[in-house]
């Protein structure tokens, strides 16, 4: 690999001409707050389907005390 100048983290693969970060921190970082957005997505879609359902209990108990 060449190293690319004035990046002493990125280097390019001689045989595909791809620009390649060799920083293993930086990479990890990168894989932790890819793995931190998709927990926060989750406890999102959680809280998300958790009003649903309050939503549909309250209008089914709406219903139920004006019959």
């Amino acid at each position: 690999m060449i190293s690319v100048e004035g990046h002493k983290n990125l280097k390019r693969d001689n045989e595909t001409g791809a620009i390649i970060n060799v920083d293993s921190t930086e990479y990890n970082r990168h894989v932790q707050n890819k793995k931190n957005r998709k927990i926060r997505q989750d406890e999102i879609d959680n809280i998300k389907n958790d009003i649903s359902e309050i939503k549909t209990i309250l209008m089914q108990i709406l219903e139920n005390k004006t019959v």
